[in-house]
């Protein structure tokens, strides 16, 4: 049994509106774990991690996304289909059913913070219904020292209801679920969803806000690190695109895993204090350091496994989505604080699975505000119901649903940047060689890393125009050679067996391509159009 009495500092919540609540303050991870498998809502698997099943939703449910319209956002978000208003009255109505609903209840309650600089720090308090969600939090964002913890005043709250169930027609939810932001109350209220990521991607969206609006800061969904001379490599790219896998290196010092401010003393900070990193089909050989970090301390989420804990990655039999959450600390090499200066490249990370991008390309300004804002990636075959061939999938600044701004206003700031400092911008395709998805076989990871390491150690002779040559369709410049990759690799058409269905499947990409910046012609100037690819 955990000794519940020797755990817990005692806190009220009266002035959150949640009453005679039996309240569990800052436990440590250890407890934490304890307490999640004592409630049986959790197991413990072989690596020794917390092996948890976050139940009806295993990944974001983007239609049950708010954000409140008031003074404050009614004239500065985007609003859309990504940034669905919510009514403020409803708002109030339907948080005081939640603290309603956590009254009375055992809850687990979480100080912490978020942007590992202090210039930008935001403190956050987090009540949770189940303690493994609590140890989610402590994972996820930056820990406060004792002394901190003393005076520690939060500035926003997360307030975690899983099992509250929300009447749509009552509430003005779309359904049960909901994860809404109101920034005039400075709360992040998620209900009727266990999915962990909620809570990160909460703040995450706060952050891409209050930034840019107050603090002239770029946000930015990427991965960053940074090398032995101090020059820091930035990594954006949609789920499944190898973000944390390529940023986790063992010769450079990891700042953060998925979420950054960008600053204009052109410093690079990370938001957060651990990663949350996709483990399907994962492998010790492949990826070391991610496997190592999967231990005591860690939160393995919808994962299989035997009776004895072993785990088994390859099993989507819940969800393709399997996830692994731990503290920052479990990676051996990291940057502390995590801050980096000095940013030198930025990579685009993006898994065609069309098979038709170049493995490597150097973008101009305005191609690379041009694929920022197209933010290109693909789902394959089988990942979800009725996909039977590659779908183009396009996420705004790699990170649509956590950006509340327009696309375009991320773009303007990323391409001030990339002019100030001369950064280079390369675009890599981690995504399949040879032919489509079931034809062709995905990028071996070995030389995506020759190329990114190439990229970062000025291996890729970029002064002689001779050593590129320029793809035909998408105008990007590929390097004619790489260290320790094969030639025949770096020309997508010489992969395929025939050039006709090769270019057949380039112009329909560039169709999409085409197709999707339609809603952002608008407000893109001459030099992001001049990098869009070509038409047939």
């Amino acid at each position: 049994m955990v000794d519940h009495k020797q755990a817990t500092k005692t806190i009220s919540l009266e002035q959150y509106g949640i009453k005679n609540a039996k309240v569990h303050y800052q436990l440590s991870p250890e407890q934490l774990h304890d307490i999640t498998i004592e409630k049986g809502q959790g197991k413990e698997s072989s690596l020794g991690a917390l092996a948890v099943n976050t139940g009806e939703f295993t990944g974001r449910s983007p239609m049950d996304r708010f954000i409140v319209k008031d003074d404050i956002t009614e004239d500065k978000i985007w609003w859309g289909k990504i940034n669905i208003p919510f009514d403020a009255d409803k708002f109030d109505k339907l948080y005081d059913k939640v603290v309603k609903y956590l009254s009375e209840k055992e809850v687990f309650v979480r100080d912490s913070y978020a942007c590992a600089d202090d210039y930008y720090k935001l403190n956050i308090r987090v009540i949770n219904e189940y303690p493994w969600s609590n140890m989610f939090a402590y994972n996820m964002f930056l820990r406060p020292d004792e002394s901190e913890l003393e005076s520690f005043s939060p500035e926003w709250t997360v307030v975690n209801a899983p099992g509250f169930m929300a009447n749509p027609e009552e509430d003005g939810t779309r359904q049960h679920n909901f994860a809404i932001l109101n920034f005039s109350r400075k709360v992040a209220l998620i209900g009727g969803t266990g999915y962990t990521g909620e809570i990160k991607k909460g703040i995450f969206s706060a952050l891409n806000f209050i930034l840019p609006v107050f603090k002239n800061t770029l946000p930015m969904h990427c991965s960053a690190n940074v090398g032995e001379k101090g020059d820091t490599s930035i990594f954006f790219g949609l789920s499944g695109t190898g973000k944390t896998t390529l940023s986790t290196d063992p010769n450079r010092a990891l700042i953060g895993d998925d979420e950054h401010g960008w600053t204009s003393e052109n410093s690079v900070f990370n938001f957060e204090g651990g990663c949350y990193a996709k483990v399907i089909n994962l492998s010790q050989e492949q990826e070391p350091e991610i496997y190592g970090a999967i231990k005591k301390g860690a939160i393995l989420e919808n994962v299989i496994m035997d009776d004895a804990g072993n785990v088994d990655f390859g099993d989507t039999s819940i969800t393709q989505n399997t996830r692994v959450s731990y503290p920052i600390y479990h990676i051996e090499n990291i940057k502390n604080p995590s801050i980096g200066k000095n940013p030198k490249n930025v990579f685009f990370l993006t898994a065609d699975a069309f098979g038709v991008l170049p493995p490597i390309s150097k973008l101009t300004p305005g191609q690379a505000a041009y694929h920022f804002i197209s933010g290109y990636t693909a789902k394959v075959a089988g990942t979800e119901a009725g996909i039977t061939e590659p779908v183009p999938s396009f996420s705004a600044c790699f990170g649509a649903p956590f950006m509340p701004l327009h696309p375009t206003k991320y773009a303007e700031m990323l391409s001030t940047k990339m002019k100030e400092t001369g950064v280079k911008v390369w675009l890599i395709n981690t995504g399949w060689t040879g032919g489509p998805y079931g034809v062709g076989s995905r990028m071996k990871l070995k030389y995506t890393r020759a190329m990114i390491n190439a990229a970062i150690n000025n291996e890729l002779g970029e002064e002689n125009h001779d050593n590129y040559h320029t793809h035909s369709v998408f105008g990007l410049a590929q390097p004619r050679k790489v260290p320790g990759v094969p030639t025949e690799v770096l020309n997508p058409r010489k992969t395929w067996s025939n050039d006709e269905g090769y270019y057949e499947t380039a112009y329909k990409l560039s169709d999409y391509f085409i197709k999707n910046f339609k809603q952002f012609e608008e407000f893109a100037n001459e030099e992001i159009m001049a990098g869009a690819p070509n038409v047939r």
